[in-house]
């Protein structure tokens, strides 16, 4: 079967907006979804090279307009603060944890302390996209 760049262009736009659902990205990943499926309803009438072109300028309109409406300090903010390790975490390494229903990159905030998979930890704060946490007990 020979995909069309319609086909290719929706394709790609599903898989980038999946990735959001896996990867917390600050939506970057799901407006380049966004602008892959927008090229798709015109790629029948545009050359590749104008495809490609209006996809890269769409997603780089997107991913600014997206950042003026979130509001950074409200982004920052940790409404809830129980999460649960989704694995292992290590001292002094990364691991995952379950956070308002997203996986989350996390890493224990005592450099002594290994937090087990499954345990309820607390979040504390948070460097970039990774959660600080702490287990529940502490």
């Amino acid at each position: 079967m020979v995909l069309n760049p319609t086909m290719v262009w929706l394709v790609a736009g599903a898989i980038l907006c999946l990735v959001e659902l896996i990867l917390p990205t600050a939506f970057i990943a799901f407006v380049m979804g966004l602008s892959a499926i927008a090229v798709a309803a015109v790629s029948t009438v545009l050359p590749l090279n104008l495809q490609i072109f209006l996809w890269i300028v769409l997603s780089v309109l997107l991913v600014v307009l997206s950042r003026r409406l979130v509001k950074r300090k409200a982004a920052l903010r940790l409404d809830a603060t129980e999460a649960e390790a989704l694995t292992e975490i290590l001292p002094g390494e990364n691991g995952r944890v379950l956070y308002e229903g997203n996986s989350w990159a996390a890493r224990c905030e005592d450099t002594g302390v290994t937090i087990s998979a499954h345990q309820r930890v607390y979040v504390v704060g948070r460097k970039g996209t990774t959660l600080l946490v702490l287990p529940h007990e502490f």
